[in-house]
């Protein structure tokens, strides 16, 4: 514990800290290797796990996941299923950061800023 900041709530700790809460910490790190994955930088073949939507009529990015119903893989399913939603909610800008340290960088902008 933070001497003087024991008194705080955990959010009032996270925010006086600038820190993220242990949810956008997670979905950072889901977003950082959907990244990776997507830009060829893992060695796995997450391309047919983490399929783009052909379709170039999309608002924000254009690099939108489908959703898809998955029965293999459970594991990697889960990850599927847990970071489409937050992957398409993205802006152009972040999605097409020409480098994993400047997508970083936009994503913790992205993050921070209140929905």
């Amino acid at each position: 514990m933070i001497k003087g900041l024991e008194h705080l709530s955990y959010e009032e700790r996270l925010r006086d800290l600038g820190l993220f809460s242990l949810e956008k910490r997670r979905q950072r790190g889901d977003l950082i290797n959907t990244y990776k994955y997507l830009k060829g930088g893992c060695q796995e073949d997450w391309a047919r796990l983490l399929p783009v939507e052909p379709n170039d009529r999309t608002r924000g990015n254009e690099h939108k996941l489908e959703h898809g119903k998955f029965h293999l893989h459970v594991r990697k399913s889960f990850l599927t299923l847990r970071v489409t939603e937050h992957w398409n909610r993205l802006p152009r800008e972040v999605v097409e950061s020409p480098s994993l340290e400047i997508f970083k960088t936009h994503l913790d902008v992205f993050l921070s800023n209140p929905l």
